[in-house]
């Protein structure tokens, strides 16, 4: 399989025989949810992913998944709640001003985003499942609120309104806090969530180079309207992006959905930035030991549309069915994989440079060399990368020195990561003795190497300047 599995950890799946048993499934991406704790929360789950990559032989991805700014409301009285029809009218407001009003009363301690409000706005609660209009600004700054659907209200729902800017960073103290202590836990990646321009990537940038010699990769979040509206600029800044569809299907549109998706993966896969879908892909596998036929379509269009990454979240985190999951999904990711390789051509680099072309001419000589394989000595992953955004029908083993660059290169399509010495040997050489040691490769096969070679003018390999048919 060449599309990576993401599974997110909890109360299912944060025992050692059933990590183990994920790994086995196909597992290389594990996300900590950071939304749901602190550092300490994951220290013992982090030593015990680090001893069954050991035990498995296989680098393993830790993601950092920080909470960002939800918007929720307050608290009710006791913990209370509203019942809530179809067109109530309702007040929102400071906690402070709840008593003695005529009209149900929703607290919310949000004065940056009351001065975003106005007549007519839409606010969504609760995921989704409840939707309101705001219908009066009240002379006293209160705003009342019709319901548009019937439902029930709880204690610290998170709110948002969808098609608005909302004045918030994507970094919340807790967040830095949390980056932070992520960083001396050892993450391997991070998250942001809520993103909504590329200053936001550059802040946790610069929060990671001011606390690490490790420059892990950084992820978008695509969970508001204006950071789709802005992905162009947000590419060059990022590594890697998530289609988070939860959020992203509040502030949009559903309809719109299915294309949105279609469309940020196509630019990912065009800037050669690996790409995660993410929310309900085989939701109903919390309770059900199989899938749904919509689902399980839901899962082969990600992979046809071009993700890198398919992510579970209560499936494995709460479900009860956390491995079976993952065994259908690497099984239906597995057949469009099949498909794919019958219809879809090598991708043609839209970018010019000497990198990506050389990454789509290894692709067609292997190609048409019928080769097994592609191995890319790779000192950053860059060029692993460029090659799986082709997306050859070879697998692509990447080697590289740098523990960074090996839990990194876990994210890309197609890419297994490999570890190797960083001794005197030049880069290709190190790349033929990993294939005649391997038993990866048999005797006879062709495999296309790409790496990097000193030349006269230039004795230190700055980069891949070429491409070779080695035969075992």
């Amino acid at each position: 399989m060449k599309t990576k599995i993401l599974a997110t950890i909890g109360p299912a799946s944060n025992k050692r025989d059933v990590l183990s048993k994920l790994i086995a499934a196909g597992v290389r991406i594990f996300r900590l949810n950071f939304s749901h704790g602190d550092s300490s929360s994951f220290v013992d789950l982090i030593k015990m992913i680090r001893e069954l990559e050991i035990v498995h032989k296989t680098p393993i991805t830790i993601l950092q998944d920080l909470s960002g700014p939800k918007i929720r409301i307050g608290t009710f009285p006791n913990e209370g709640s509203l019942n809530v029809l179809k067109g109530d009218q309702l007040l929102l407001g400071p906690s402070s001003l709840m008593c003695n009003e005529e009209f149900p009363y929703i607290p919310f301690d949000h004065p940056e985003i009351f001065a975003e409000l106005e007549q007519g706005d839409r606010l969504v609660l609760a995921d989704g499942t409840l939707q309101f209009r705001v219908v009066e600004h009240r002379e006293d700054g209160l705003f009342k609120l019709e319901a548009n659907n019937n439902g029930i209200v709880t204690s610290r729902k998170g709110l948002a309104l969808p098609g608005k800017s909302i004045p918030l960073p994507a970094l919340t103290e807790k967040d830095k806090k949390d980056l932070v202590d992520g960083l001396a836990l050892g993450v391997d990646a991070v998250a942001l969530s809520f993103v909504q321009s590329p200053e936001d990537i550059r802040e946790a940038k610069s929060i990671i180079r001011s606390h690490s010699d490790r420059d892990i990769p950084v992820i978008a979040k695509l969970e508001r309207r204006n950071a789709v509206d802005r992905l162009d600029a947000i590419l060059k800044e990022v590594d890697i992006v998530m289609v988070a569809r939860g959020d992203l299907g509040i502030e949009c549109p559903l309809p719109e959905l299915p294309a949105m998706q279609k469309r940020i993966i196509r630019a990912c896969n065009r800037a050669a930035k690996p790409v995660i879908v993410a929310t309900q892909m085989l939701l109903s596998m919390v309770s059900s030991p199989s899938p749904t036929r919509a689902e399980t379509t839901d899962v082969a269009n990600a992979v046809l549309d071009g993700a890198d990454c398919v992510m579970l979240s209560e499936e494995t985190a709460m479900g009860n069915y956390p491995v079976e999951t993952v065994q259908f999904m690497s099984e239906i990711a597995s057949k469009a994989e099949e498909l794919m390789a019958e219809t879809r051509r090598i991708a043609e680099p839209e970018n010019d440079g000497t990198a990506e072309f050389l990454a789509y001419a290894a692709c067609l000589l292997a190609q048409k060399a019928n080769a097994k394989s592609i191995v890319a000595h790779s000192l950053s992953g860059t060029s692993a990368r460029l090659l799986s955004a082709r997306r050859p029908v070879q697998t692509i083993h990447a080697l590289t020195p740098d523990v960074t660059s090996l839990k990194a290169l876990n994210f890309s399509w197609g890419v297994l990561p490999h570890q190797v010495g960083n001794d005197d040997v030049g880069h290709l050489a190190r790349a033929e003795r990993f294939i005649a040691s391997s038993s990866l490769f048999g005797l006879g096969e062709d495999v296309v190497i790409t790496a990097g070679q000193p030349t006269s003018s230039s004795p230190q390999p700055r980069g891949t300047n070429l491409v070779k048919i080695y035969r075992k």
